[in-house]
């Protein structure tokens, strides 16, 4: 297995994983999750106090699953991936310092008041937001979306897909007591602690 070796001056080269085990130097473990639109992986970071060594100790890919209607997160299975993307780190690492969760912000879950999850979240490529952009520039104007939000105009936003929730009378708006982005809520199921 190769790894990606960042020296302190930043320069980048390449060599066995397992080779900067056999220095003595204290090394520090980390572990990045990375979910993508169409894969996930996790990469081990090790570093010695000069070079961070990554490896990719998992990869697997990330498909929405069509139901009728709409178009999900298969949720329940990047979880299970990244739990054993965590695993396999665990059996490279002699114990992680911290564990990161990084994926797509704009989708959610919605979380009942005892944190249990509502629905399957829908995802960002669903059509459910097709309209929302403009009726909400209708029902509050652009220049205050983007005093709120500052960030750019995509209907994929997390403001649309709320705004598609309510236009559909959906009661898991009624029902949701905390809303957890993709990275935050595979971070709540991972360590058991809301942000």
């Amino acid at each position: 297995m190769l790894a990606a070796i960042i020296d302190a001056t930043g320069n980048v080269g390449h060599r066995g994983a397992r080779s900067m085990a056999d220095g003595v130097k204290a090394v520090r473990s980390y572990l990045a999750l990375d979910l993508g639109a169409e894969s996930g992986r996790a990469v081990l970071g090790q570093f010695d106090g000069e070079q961070l060594v990554c490896t990719e100790v998992r990869r697997f890919a990330n498909q929405p699953v069509q139901l009728p209607g709409s178009l999900h997160w298969d949720i329940l299975r990047i979880y299970a991936e990244h739990s054993f993307g965590i695993q396999e780190a665990q059996q490279q690492a002699e114990s992680l310092a911290s564990v990161g969760v990084d994926a797509w912000g704009v989708d959610f879950g919605l979380l009942d008041a005892r944190g249990d999850l509502l629905a399957n979240p829908v995802h960002y490529r669903d059509r459910r937001t097709a309209g929302m952009l403009e009726l909400a520039e209708g029902l509050v104007g652009r220049q205050r979306i983007f005093e709120s939000t500052g960030i750019q105009f995509l209907p994929i936003n997390t403001l649309y897909q709320l705004l598609a929730l309510r236009e559909a009378k959906s009661p898991l708006l009624e029902a949701a007591k905390t809303l957890l982005t993709i990275p935050d809520l595979l971070a709540y199921w991972l360590s058991g602690r809301r942000v």
